[in-house]
């Protein structure tokens, strides 16, 4: 039946692009996205012991997007296809193919009708939010059918009912919510408002309530004690954007009801001997969130702080990494993107985070910017998570050079981020410079270079892999092709770097060559990659990845 109504949606879909051309308005619209990866064994970096480097060599992630709209009517249909991929479990193979998405929407006057695979979110996302991050795999989609209305201008209601997506099926919870946004502004002057308040509720399916009752018989008396399993947890936000002139004003309160959801930390009672194992506890949650921002000829600076008390919301208290959310809490650290600074990246911990940041940017002339953010995280207890001061400058030279260079300094609390008990923090220097030559009109050379210092600890030796260097130059010939060359290199190797015979740590180089052409609407690549074990994010979601050793070649095409 599931394949028949695939087939159904798909052959619909398909009837309606090859009628478009006879309907005076209606639109056509598609891309593609295609990804496949040739891996080859490295077991001095660790790119090894997964079904990839043993036996399938190859894997490949595809996601195909349909779209067609006549007179206000939507709809579209996306095929994903996944051969031997490790985007759902970097240690292992997953292989399915089928509709990955469709949706249809219309808008009846002031009632607007939406039904399929949703995206979507209340907010800033922390109560409720539906969407996809194709790096990680992830897809969040809800499964189920919206409904807004226009009660006023530029006042709407929306509510909504379904179950999250998960692959190709959905989770057995059910989730329904509804909110409502307007906009105030006042006459005479450069004040307004954009309020709105919202309400999510998750049920149980019995499987999964049976499912925690099972793991919590598990446990000694002690731990169970006050913990009982609800179908029904609600969760509430309200928040407001408030401009005044230059200055922009966000915040939000959420509260999620008394729920059990795991905790990795919680002391688990085994016969008389107290450690930590890790259990199914309960509770309220809580977040409140704002942030401040100023903008002005040449100068901008954006404040933001959070405090997140066990807000771990999912479809199931028993999931746990990046399966089952239903919300999104944003992060309180700043999204890196060179190879050395992003390489440590703060997780956003939906369990407890007290965090502050800001950022702070000033141009005293077209030519030159300089910026300084500082990220300060700590766990409700006051301990240290995470701690950044990241500096840049940047010069420039009209139609000549772009100049950008800065300094880093970090605090990494391995323990939580890495879960390595017992480990010291790592404290990182990184130094940075980009620096682009533009060589003609169609020409430009670009440089990069990075370094990373980090800490000794208590044995003097380096924590985590120890010192840093990376390299990359990058030639465009406009407007079709783009060549690049990198290498980092473990000049210092440290704890966790690959050992030789002698168990003595391994300068090892990770080395990458890429070549992208691009032809209109369409852009390949191709790719040589080394890359090490590390932590990957992807819009303030993040997961630890094991190294790679490989070829990749990608597609990207718009129609």
């Amino acid at each position: 039946m599931k394949n028949f109504f695939s087939l159904l949606i798909g052959s619909t879909l398909l009837l309606l692009s090859m009628s478009a051309q006879a309907q005076e308005g209606a639109t056509i619209r598609g891309n593609l996205e295609a990804n496949g990866n040739f891996f080859i064994e490295d077991s001095i970096i660790g790119a090894t012991n997964t079904p990839q480097y043993d036996n399938e060599l190859f894997g490949a992630d595809v996601w195909m997007n349909l779209g067609y709209s006549y007179k206000g009517f939507d709809v579209g249909l996306r095929f994903d296809m996944f051969n031997n991929s490790n985007l759902l479990n970097p240690t292992g193979s997953y292989t399915a193919q089928g509709i990955g998405r469709w949706y249809a929407k219309k808008k009846f006057d002031k009632l607007g009708v939406s039904a399929g695979y949703l995206y979507d979110q209340i907010g800033s996302g922390i109560i409720f939010r539906a969407y996809e991050q194709r790096p990680l795999l992830i897809d969040q989609a809800l499964y189920g059918l919206r409904l807004t209305y226009d009660i006023a201008p530029n006042w709407e209601i929306k509510a909504f009912t379904g179950r999250q997506k998960k692959q190709f099926e959905s989770y057995e919870a059910v989730t329904r919510g509804a909110a409502v946004e307007g906009y105030i502004a006042i006459d005479s002057s450069s004040v307004s408002f954009a309020p709105g308040a919202g309400v999510v509720a998750r049920t149980l399916s019995e499987e999964t309530v049976g499912n925690i009752l099972t793991t919590l018989s598990t446990y000694d008396p002690v731990d169970v004690e006050g913990i009982k399993p609800r179908y029904n947890t609600y969760a509430y936000s309200i928040y407001n954007t408030m401009s005044v002139k230059s200055f922009t004003w966000y915040a939000e309160a959420a509260f999620k009801s008394n729920e059990i959801y795991s905790d990795p930390n919680a002391i688990r009672t085994r016969t008389g001997a107290s450690d930590t194992f890790g259990r199914l506890v309960s509770g309220n949650g809580m977040v409140l969130y704002s942030s401040l921002s100023f903008a002005a000829k040449g100068f901008g600076i954006t404040l933001e702080g959070k405090r997140t008390e066990n807000f771990d919301f999912r479809t199931s208290p028993l999931l746990n990494l990046n399966n089952g959310l239903m919300n999104f809490i944003p992060p309180m650290a700043r999204p890196n993107t060179y190879r050395l600074t992003a390489r440590y990246a703060a997780v956003t911990q939906f369990l407890g985070e007290q965090a502050l940041q800001a950022d702070i940017s000033y141009s005293p002339s077209r030519k030159l910017q300089f910026l300084v953010n500082g990220s300060y995280i700590d766990d409700l207890n006051g301990n240290l998570l995470y701690r950044e001061i990241f500096t840049e400058v940047i010069l420039k030279k009209k139609r000549k050079y772009i100049l950008t260079t800065g300094l880093q300094r970090q605090i990494y609390n391995q323990e939580v981020y890495f879960v390595k008990p017992e480990q010291p923090n790592i404290q990182t220097w990184v130094p940075y410079a980009d620096f682009q030559y533009k060589l003609s009109k169609k020409k430009a050379l670009r440089l990069e270079l990075q370094y990373m210092s980090v800490n000794e600890d208590a044995d003097g030796k380096k924590v985590d892999y120890g010192d840093w260097a990376n390299a990359l130059l990058e030639l465009t010939i406009a407007p079709h092709w783009t060549f690049t060359a990198s290498d980092m290199y473990n000049v210092n190797p440290g704890k966790a770097s690959p050992k030789d015979e002698n168990g003595e740590g391994i300068k090892a180089h990770y080395p990458r060559f890429d070549v992208f052409y691009t032809y209109k609407t369409s852009r390949f690549s191709l790719s040589y990659v080394k890359q090490v074990e590390g932590i990957v994010c992807t819009g303030g979601i993040c997961r630890l990845e094991p190294a790679f050793s490989g070829v990749k070649f990608s597609v990207n095409s718009t129609f």
